[in-house]
């Protein structure tokens, strides 16, 4: 996990993008943990309190671009993935916002916070403490 999450952080997919893909499936999922950490680490990149706010109601807030709004559809779509599977016409939509590379990487950004969020839900890990690392 820690490998993946190294790896994500180098990769095609910007930073605040990234926090904003695993604050949302954090909030399908109802992890407190997770949802906290990634407000902290995405404020402290530079996200704005109104586009963090407005995250829950993304289809409706109109300060959410494109490729935004594309990988918060396929983060939703993955997270939710038992229930609706990820239809074709949302594929064809994503791939004209990411190239291949990046839609690897964020369906790894998907799948790796589905993943932190079952292992921080069971374990009941507390949130409140977490602390993003000190940017240089």
């Amino acid at each position: 996990m820690y490998g993946l999450e190294k790896y994500l952080a180098k990769g095609s997919i910007e930073q605040h993008l990234c926090e904003l893909v695993k604050l949302r499936a954090s909030q399908i999922n109802g992890c407190a943990y997770c949802i906290d950490m990634h407000w902290k680490d995405a404020r402290a990149a530079g996200e704005t309190e109104q586009r963090l706010y407005g995250l829950a109601a993304w289809r409706d807030a109109p300060y959410y671009n494109e490729r935004e709004r594309a990988a918060l559809e396929w983060t939703e779509a993955l997270t939710l993935i038992a229930e609706n599977r990820v239809p074709d016409e949302l594929y064809e939509v994503t791939r004209r916002h990411f190239s291949e590379q990046e839609l690897v990487d964020l369906t790894l950004a998907v799948t790796t916070i589905n993943a932190w969020n079952r292992i921080c839900i069971s374990f009941r890990s507390e949130p409140g403490s977490y602390q993003p690392a000190s940017r240089s």
